[in-house]
């Protein structure tokens, strides 16, 4: 596959997961602030990490596998497309686990503390 492998990878694994946008109406990409919010700083903190390592000769990236387009900082192209792709497919599969499981309220909060749970996974009433 050549130049095209490490997005090929990235291709599959959009593939396996923006399904769930669809079938479980995830409405990820419809609130698009929000994924921003979770994606860009991770695209922001790796692509200058990428920069660093790069550029003091800790890591280098197989030119033959890579699209060839290079960034300032000489990071390729196809890992910025990893650094945004991967956090989507993450936000995308929490929001599916949580579309089949509603009590689950995993980044949200009410303001309400959870209830306080003994050991054994009853609670705090006397029977």
């Amino acid at each position: 596959m050549g130049r095209l492998s490490y997005v090929a990878i990235l291709a599959f694994v959009l593939v396996g997961c923006l399904w769930l946008e669809v079938a479980l109406r995830t409405r990820v990409l419809r609130r698009w602030r929000r994924l921003l919010l979770a994606v860009v700083p991770v695209v922001v903190v790796f692509y200058a990490w990428d920069a660093y390592a790069i550029s003091h000769g800790h890591w280098s990236f197989d030119p033959t596998l890579l699209l060839g387009v290079r960034l300032p900082g000489d990071v390729p192209l196809d890992e910025v497309l990893f650094f945004a792709v991967i956090p989507l497919a993450a936000v995308l599969t929490l929001e599916a686990v949580r579309s089949v499981n509603p009590g689950w309220g995993v980044g949200e909060s009410d303001g309400a503390e959870p209830e306080p749970r003994r050991p054994g996974g009853g609670s705090e009433e006397a029977p």
